[in-house]
């Protein structure tokens, strides 16, 4: 065991006696040591460097001093004299230059400065008393005699030193063992006294036992102490005494209480495994509630009186851009910033409880405009009243809706334009007809007219000349291309309105695309007062798309007025900025997609809806007839029972899409005969 741990598990007295023998040996070696230290600095400090400088002067007469430096020999010779001289450590002579000239050592050789400019550093390390003495010379500098005292004491001094010491402990020994006795009386045996009655108390559990105080000091305080502290444990045994026996009488009380609840509590917990049946169903009702809400194609939201978000489904989120978290309990106008314009209708609704729709609204979604329907339902019940906000996606059935209209104004203006063409090709050809006959009887080159003008008496050559005076001429040819105009209108409207019955074939749509762009190529450069050429036309093919069952030259002609569209939009911008046509295809099954993009300059949105129909156009009198687009949506929609729209806004350019069928209807009816 380590000594420290020994000493560590010692009774308090022994602890002490430790302590005070430790303290004493202390003071013992410290005071020798202080002696013996005292004595040597005494002898060193006082005795020897004064019978050192004594010497000194003996030898530095001058008689003595000059005869020293004569030669080492005489030097020798002088140091000789010191060699009975007891308390001579070492001497040495140093020559007028500072050099060594004789040594005198008694015992282990001790080192001397080398020469005499090496004595003020060596004499710092040096611990012996020493004395320098100068030897003067009659001429030139003096030389140096070194004296080094011995640094022992006398035997006797340590002999006396140790007998009193010796002596010294004996006394100190006595003197532990009194106070030891002192020590076991007064401190050793009441602590031992105090611990036996502590045991005595945990062994027999007697709180009635008490120390007896012999002194006032802190012993008899802590025996003080111990006594109350018995008191308080045994007032303490007395009270728990008493709160067992009641504690008893409440057990007996409460054994036959709990055999009552025992009862209650088979009851409870039949009401709680149903009420938790119960609750899981309603949690899994309400999960699947939950589910279908997030699972509609509409927006939900429920609103309370105050207009704070209470319930949002998924689509809510996607077309808002805030998640749930952040969107309950939160004002309906930040969390869904574009219903702030409705605020007026949703309060209405809260209020009047009465249904509110908005027919139709334009956001923007995915960089596109969508149009949703808004529709607001009052919300009342047991946990208070509200708002239901549905929001529905109608861009899809407004885009049918807008074809359909678009179709059946196409066949009830084909009907009008097939009863049109009828009516006035009659007149027109007379017109046309009449117009003929004017130049051709006019004309000095027919057998017939000559003789007509001989009969009458006429010049034919006057009457020309006065033809041409008054521009008769010039007014047939406004006649003849005023009527060849109104033949070639007649004719698209006989195009538009007669039902094709021609075969659909299957044709590379790349191939139609870049035929249509070669021929704008050739056909819109300066004769519509701009280079179509100086266009930049741009390709995305997808490799998806393959052959597709179309008219060739039909859906040709329809790329060519998109085309030409698409320049003379480009040619009419503000800016006169670089042109662009993208032509883009793709597969979206059942269809085949081809759309032409421009950067054109745009058309507003009424100008949009009624881009397809007949005789409306943009264009300056004498321009355009407005059936280029008709008669183009007409051959996609009729011919190819295909899908024609377009997409514009003002400064952002145009684009048409044409949906063609990857089959053909008579590739249809077949198969699905089959299938019944």
């Amino acid at each position: 065991m380590p000594l420290r741990k020994r000493l560590e598990n010692l009774s308090v007295g022994h602890k002490l006696l430790v302590a005070l023998l430790v303290l004493l040996a202390a003071v013992l070696l410290v005071a020798n040591l202080a002696f013996i230290s005292a004595a040597y600095w005494i002898s060193r400090q006082s005795v020897a460097p004064q019978a050192l400088h004594t010497l000194g002067e003996l030898f530095a007469t001058p008689e003595l001093s000059h005869t020293a430096l004569d030669s080492p020999e005489t030097a020798n010779a002088l140091l000789q004299r010191l060699d009975g001289y007891a308390p001579l450590r070492a001497a040495r002579i140093y020559d007028a230059q500072g050099l060594p000239l004789a040594e005198l050592q008694h015992g282990e050789p001790l080192k001397l400065p080398a020469r005499i400019g090496d004595y003020r550093r060596w004499q710092l390390g040096e611990l012996r008393a020493n004395a320098l003495v100068a030897l003067p010379q009659p001429e030139g500098p003096p030389g140096h005699l070194l004296l080094v005292a011995t640094s022992e004491l006398p035997g006797a001094f340590y002999t006396g030193t140790l007998t009193a010491s010796a002596a010294i402990l004996v006394v100190s020994l006595l003197l532990w063992l009194a106070v030891a006795r002192q020590i076991r009386n007064f401190i050793t045996k009441p602590i031992r006294d105090l611990e036996a009655l502590s045991r005595q108390v945990t062994r027999d559990e007697d709180y009635s036992l008490r120390a007896r105080p012999k002194n006032h000091d802190e012993i008899g305080r802590l025996a003080d102490a111990f006594n109350t502290m018995l008191s308080r444990m045994q007032a303490r045994e007395s009270q728990l005494k008493r709160a067992r026996d009641d504690a008893q009488a409440a057990f007996d009380h409460a054994r036959g209480l709990a055999e009552e609840t025992r009862d209650s509590n088979r009851k409870l917990e039949l009401e709680v495994q149903v009420r938790s049946k119960i609750e899981k169903k309603l949690t899994g009702f309400q999960n699947y509630l939950n589910s279908i809400i997030d699972s509609m194609p509409s927006a939900l939201i429920a609103l309370d009186d105050q207009l704070y978000v209470t319930q949002w489904n998924q689509e809510a989120s996607v077309l808002s851009g805030t998640r749930l978290d952040e969107a309950l309990n939160q004002p309906v106008f930040l969390a869904f910033e574009p219903l702030k314009p409705f605020l007026t209708q949703i309060r209405r609704t809260a209020e009047r409880h009465t249904v509110e729709k908005i027919e139709r609204v334009t956001w923007m979604r995915d960089e596109e405009p969508h149009h949703y329907a808004l529709t607001f339902y009052p919300l009342t019940g047991s946990a208070g009243r509200g708002v239901v906000i549905r929001i529905d996606d109608v861009t899809e059935r407004i885009r049918l809706e807008e074809i359909m209209v678009q179709s059946e104004k196409m066949l009830s203006v084909g009907s009008l334009a097939a009863g049109m063409a009828h009516e006035i090709n009659n007149p027109l050809g007379a017109i046309l007809h009449n117009a003929q006959n004017i130049r051709r009887r006019l004309s000095p080159d027919l057998q017939r007219n000559r003789q007509t003008a001989e009969e009458t008496g006429v010049r034919l050559d006057a009457v020309n000349e006065y033809l041409q005076q008054r521009q008769v001429p010039q007014l047939l040819d406004g006649i003849q291309q005023a009527g060849a105009r109104a033949a070639k209108i007649v004719s698209h409207m006989l195009s538009f309105s007669r039902l094709s019955n021609r075969q659909l074939a299957e044709c590379q749509l790349t191939s139609i695309i870049d035929q249509a762009v070669e021929i704008a190529g050739n056909d819109f450069d300066l004769a519509e007062g701009f280079d179509f050429r100086a266009i930049a036309i741009e390709r995305q093919f997808s490799p998806d798309v393959g052959r597709v069952p179309c008219i060739g030259n039909e859906l040709e002609q329809v790329l060519l007025n998109l085309l030409k569209n698409a320049a003379q939009a480009i040619h009419h911008r503000p800016d006169k900025a670089a042109g662009r046509i993208l032509l883009r295809t793709r597969l979206a099954p059942p269809w085949a997609e081809i759309e032409v993009e421009d950067n054109g300059g745009g058309m507003p949105e009424h100008v949009r809806k009624r881009i397809f129909e007949p005789f409306y156009t943009t264009k300056e009198v004498g321009q355009g007839t407005g059936l280029g687009l008709s008669v183009s949506y007409f051959i996609i929609t009729n011919n190819h029972k295909g899908q024609m729209e377009v997409q514009s806004r003002p400064g952002q350019g145009t684009t048409f899409t044409i949906r063609l069928p990857l089959h053909s209807p008579a590739e249809e009816e077949p198969a699905d005969t089959t299938g019944h």
